[in-house]
């Protein structure tokens, strides 16, 4: 990878250790609760987390097939029993496969969709930012995801010129003050409240 591309491409790894910072604190009971993804419980997006970083990682390898071809919202994610092992390491295997020569060069597929390997990159990090602030919110835990992980989001994800209504890649953007702390900006660019709360 030249200096180019370091530079220019983003480094998952803070936004994957946010995510699995908040894993160990999840209890059992904690897996039915609602989360900001009107059809996922906890355990539902947890086995989503699961699903695209095997699937992001892969595509940065450029190791198509099943994980990769796969349209996510074609079934509810199923969450196996062994998770808790299974998705630190699959968040890290994520991290460091977007940190190898050519994961950015090129085009890969995700989701059943082939594009070029540089907007995948920034699409699997921006799932990371906003599904943790959602397994966050939904277990009442702090998260940082870190600004530069947020400002890809915010890139990714605000709506073009003047159209806010728009629909973003998770629902209608939701108006957000201009003032409002990035977090909360990026958060309604993706469809969500920002002062979302279980029972909402």
């Amino acid at each position: 990878m030249d200096s180019t591309t370091q530079t220019s491409s983003p480094d998952l790894h803070p936004a994957a250790r946010a995510v699995a910072q908040l894993l160990a604190a999840i209890g059992d009971e904690q897996l039915a609760y609602p989360t900001p993804c009107p059809k996922y419980s906890v355990r539902e997006l947890l086995g989503h987390l699961v699903g695209l970083s095997t699937a992001f990682r892969d595509a940065a390898r450029k190791d198509l097939g099943p994980s990769t071809s796969t349209d996510p919202g074609s079934v509810l994610p199923v969450l196996d029993d062994d998770w808790r092992a299974v998705l630190p390491r699959r968040l890290n295997e994520l991290a460091e496969a977007w940190q190898k020569p050519g994961a950015w060069d090129g085009d890969t597929q995700a989701g059943g969709v082939t594009f070029p390997a540089a907007i995948a990159g920034r699409v699997a990090l921006n799932e990371l930012v906003i599904h943790g602030w959602d397994l966050a919110r939904a277990t009442g835990q702090e998260y940082t995801p870190g600004e530069a992980s947020l400002r890809v989001s915010y890139e990714l994800l605000k709506p073009a010129g003047d159209d806010s209504s728009r629909d973003g890649m998770f629902g209608p953007v939701v108006e957000v003050p201009e003032d409002a702390p990035l977090m909360d900006r990026v958060v309604g660019f993706s469809g969500r409240r920002p002062d979302w709360q279980p029972g909402d």
